[in-house]
């Protein structure tokens, strides 16, 4: 059988296809100088070099990571006339798409366990949110993250294959085993567990660590408190929500195959919303993070 499979891609006609690959690539262009730029500032300025913000840095390394795993290949396979990926890149492919899936939900659990020391434990959080918690925090995160995924691709590559069209315009480990003709009972079972693990300890562990804020809001009634709570969560929890049901829906349409263009599109948005949001949002309503920004801002308008 022939080492190569064709991929689907969206199904789009000809006087579309110039203006969605440029708005792709305005997207790309985007969320590269965005999260670039965040990680540059972060590691040039001293006085960034707190927990906050090296959490900061594993959203955007994991955004820049998914990202340039999907949007190129999927531009190029926008203007080809024949969209045709090895296995292996397919599996590669598979592989880090996944764990930026994975390792998103991760970093997102430990950002809102960050955000309640700071605002139910101020006096604490330098005591608890240490440097050395945080990246032994985001060093397990990464590593269950590459655990679970390695055993979810694991599961599919071991299969002979069948066919050699991937139904999708990228390559998961649903468009993967789909290419083979044996049982995949066992991909199924484990896709569900890592699914259900995923899924539900990030939303208890979300959940949680916002009532908790919310009831010590409630209890001591302090307006400081209110605006310090309302500021750091809204952007972290409009962002978990986005990811949530566009992970969701990726997850769901699988089992629909009548809706591949909506199953496509909820893909990219899960990819490309939250990497283009994260450096805004969390840099804009950060006050450090802002005032460095405009600092620099100011420093290249002004005159020498």
């Amino acid at each position: 059988m022939d080492n190569k499979s064709e991929v689907q891609g969206f199904d789009i006609s000809p006087e579309l296809t110039f203006p969605l690959f440029f708005l792709l690539l305005f997207v790309y262009f985007t969320l590269l100088f965005s999260n670039i730029g965040v990680l540059l500032l972060i590691i040039s300025q001293k006085s960034l070099h707190q927990p906050m913000y090296f959490l900061f840095c594993n959203l955007s390394v994991n955004d820049l990571i998914g990202n340039t795993v999907l949007l190129p290949q999927l531009m190029a396979h926008i203007l080809a006339t024949e969209r045709f990926i090895t296995y292996k890149q397919c599996v590669v492919q598979a592989f880090q798409s996944h764990t930026f899936g994975s390792a998103s939900h991760m970093i997102l659990i430990i950002m809102a366990i960050d955000r309640y020391v700071a605002i139910c434990h101020p006096l604490r959080y330098s005591s608890i949110m240490t440097t050395r918690t945080v990246v032994g925090l985001s060093a397990a995160a990464w590593g269950v993250s590459v655990v679970l995924v390695s055993i979810l691709i694991g599961l599919t590559v071991r299969l002979s294959r069948c066919r050699s069209t991937i139904q999708n315009s990228y390559c998961d480990n649903a468009s993967l085993f789909k290419l083979s003709c044996e049982d995949v009972s066992i991909n199924n079972i484990y896709g569900l567990f890592f699914t259900v693990l995923l899924f539900t300890s990030s939303i208890a562990s979300i959940a949680a660590t916002y009532f908790r804020i919310a009831l010590i809001c409630w209890i001591k009634k302090n307006k400081d408190l209110n605006n310090k709570a309302l500021q750091t969560c809204a952007s972290h929890l409009v962002l978990y929500l986005i990811m949530l049901w566009s992970g969701f829906l990726t997850i769901i349409l699988h089992r629909f195959p009548n809706y591949p263009d909506l199953r496509k599109f909820a893909y990219v948005l899960f990819h490309v919303v939250p990497a283009n949001l994260n450096p805004i949002i969390y840099g804009m309503q950060t006050r450090s993070l802002r005032h460095k920004i405009t600092e620099i801002l100011k420093r290249k308008v002004t005159p020498s």
